[in-house]
């Protein structure tokens, strides 16, 4: 390995000039780490092998390093846990779990750990693959909108990583942008799931670290059911969350939208978002969304997940299906991006068609056609919402915590649209009442 005389990165032996200070770079054993009055982990070597070197990223959980593995010659990620947060036994275990998961799932685009270790200090470690790119938080916070292909493409690689987690019965539970690394690559991004940390084991005998009732996971792309904290949860509720995070990188926004967790939570459970493409249209979006993907997204986005997408798999092939893609996702998640590109855009313009009315234009529309017997729309669907876990108590409903907010579960009971409805109708009813009797009088 190599190393940066200013910045003290490492690099590989093939390399020759630092590409951030644009000096030449040495051997890593011939630059020491710099010291650092903030962090004295920086310079020490820990377990007798990984010479830490530098702080990559730091966060509520943990801190992350730049390290040098001196057994095995390589550059690896050290993940730390703050003191505070190893004190926490659950949060410890999810922990060690993202270690034993990925020595169950040794995949191309799953990060590799290689090592979890207790500390001197009684910290707790874990030695990661480190990897060169970037999340797709970072990407969509800078650029919005990814192009579509670029979508495909990601969506076929995490597909076939997911697949493989399903088939052993793991449901990942936290997929979001922040968990999905994009390594750039002169083909286009190879992709890295992260986080395996809050992974539910549907497999017989598994340890459960969660309380019924509790909700685990971002509340922005959570299944009804997650958002429940259903026992009956799997892996369609990872295909929701890819649904989530596909319409996000396609339009920008979000699907359900609130304030907080509880006002998010009830949007998944009680609303249907606006369509993909009369979003993008509306943001004159440069790259348009064809019909089509939405009713791909309408699917993935069913309340009951037995009408849902079964696979994440099938979602991916749907998704490249509504550009108008031939073949399957484990096609294109090798595809060169530029030439799945040119597929895309050579499609696009017959896939659009005329401009259509908005979903909720062409329901008011007195003239428009009726629903054909036996069909459905989207937001009759959401009517047969899954069943939310029973009450404790007769004073509490469980809690959920999501990601520092807590939010109560849904107590079983007519929906709120139902019951706000039934109020405004019992006010014309009294109004009227009261308009009679005046008369009268």
């Amino acid at each position: 390995m190599k190393s940066c005389p200013t910045c003290r990165r490492l690099y590989e032996d093939d390399a020759g000039f630092c590409p951030i200070d644009g000096v030449e770079l040495r051997g890593a054993t011939d630059v020491p780490p710099e010291p650092s009055a903030e962090d004295s982990r920086i310079g020490t070597v820990l377990s007798s092998r990984y010479q830490v070197r530098r702080v990559v990223a730091d966060g509520g959980m943990g801190r992350v390093y730049e390290s040098l593995d001196l057994v095995e010659n390589r550059r690896v990620a050290l993940k730390i846990l703050h003191t505070e947060v190893a004190r926490d036994k659950v949060a410890l275990e999810r922990f060690k779990r993202e270690f034993e998961i990925s020595k169950l799932l040794p995949h191309e685009h799953i990060v590799e750990v290689f090592d979890f270790a207790k500390l001197p200090d009684g910290g707790y470690m874990l030695v990661m693959d480190y990897l060169e790119g970037e999340e797709l938080r970072a990407v969509l916070k800078r650029e919005k909108t990814i192009a579509p292909e670029r979508v495909v493409r990601m969506l076929a690689q995490l597909a076939i990583g997911l697949d493989e987690a399903h088939r052993r019965q793991l449901i990942h539970r936290d997929l979001k942008p922040d968990n999905i690394f994009l390594c750039g690559k002169h083909e286009g991004d190879l992709i890295k799931l992260l986080d395996f940390g809050s992974v539910k084991d549907k497999s017989e005998g598994a340890k459960k670290l969660t309380v019924m009732g509790t909700t685990i996971g971002s509340p922005f792309y959570m299944s009804p059911e997650q958002a429940q904290g259903l026992e009956s949860l799997d892996a369609r509720a990872d295909v929701w969350a890819l649904a989530a995070i596909t319409y996000e990188a396609l339009t920008g926004q979000v699907p359900f939208q609130g304030n907080n967790g509880p006002s998010i939570l009830l949007a998944i459970l009680t609303q249907t978002p606006k369509l993909a493409s009369d979003v993008a249209a509306a943001a004159n979006a440069t790259f348009p969304i064809p019909a089509g993907l939405d009713r791909v997204l309408d699917e993935a986005f069913e309340k009951d997940p037995g009408r849902r997408i079964g696979s994440v798999g099938a979602l991916a092939d749907k998704v490249g299906q509504a550009y108008g893609l031939e073949g399957s996702h484990r096609d294109w998640a090798y595809t060169q991006q530029q030439t799945l590109g040119e597929q895309v855009h050579a499609k696009l313009p017959s896939l659009l068609g005329p401009p259509k009315p908005s979903r909720a234009l062409a329901e008011s529309d007195p003239f428009a056609a009726p629903t054909p017997q036996g069909a459905t729309r989207a937001e009759d669907r959401t009517v047969r919402q899954p069943e939310p876990p029973a009450r404790a108590d007769g004073a509490f409903a469980p809690r959920a915590s999501v990601d520092g907010l807590e939010a109560k579960i849904i107590p079983k009971g007519p929906p709120i649209g139902l019951i706000a409805a039934g109020v405004v109708a019992l006010l014309v009813v009294v109004v009227g009442v009261v308009g009679i009797m005046l008369a009268l009088r």
